[in-house]
């Protein structure tokens, strides 16, 4: 599949004060905690073919911010991220698969020094160029994955029934990528 119109080949760069790296997951079973990872990098490699393209992603586990300041501290530690041992998160892509209008990013995520495969469901929503001159691209992607697939395996049973955090996580991404310059 060619790339759609305005995009060019090359190394397009995360734009990350206009892109979030977000997730959900249920909390207590009657709530969802939502939050971000605040400090990421990523290119874009883009080829002719869109099934050539790559993307290559690291986001820093200490910049993890759900919003409150106790929890996070809890997620940062060895309970969960342990940010001292695994700094860093990543994702290496496979291949990409168009899906109609939309593409569909196979790729390896790593996450406290395990890999597992993820497919994530990604939409392409058009390029603009800014009064800077600067050509943007953005796009929008989601999955959810098993956090126990990663080794984020602590909990709480709570009294009632049931566990204090869900094992899934749903991961929203807004990213804005730079082109290479001309």
């Amino acid at each position: 599949m060619a790339l759609p119109a305005n995009v060019t080949t090359g190394t397009w760069t995360l734009d990350p004060s206009h892109s979030e790296i977000g997730f959900t997951v249920r909390h207590a079973g009657i709530s969802k905690v939502r939050g971000q990872f605040t400090d990421a990098a990523a290119t874009l490699d883009l080829a002719e073919n869109v099934a050539d393209s790559k993307v290559n992603a690291s986001i820093k586990t200490a910049s993890f911010d759900s919003g409150d300041a106790n929890r996070d501290g809890h997620v940062r530690g060895e309970d969960f991220f342990d940010v001292e041992k695994f700094p860093e998160i990543s994702f290496v892509s496979s291949t990409i698969v168009p899906k109609g209008d939309a593409y569909e990013l196979q790729g390896d995520l790593t996450i406290k020094g395990i890999t597992r495969p993820v497919a994530l469901e990604t939409e392409f929503n058009g390029v603009a160029v800014d009064p800077f001159g600067n050509t943007r691209a953005g796009l929008t992607a989601e999955t959810t994955i098993s956090r126990k697939d990663f080794g984020l395996t602590w909990n709480a049973v709570l009294e009632a029934g049931g566990v204090l955090v869900s094992d899934k996580v749903a991961i929203n991404l807004e990213l804005a990528f730079i082109a290479p310059a001309a």
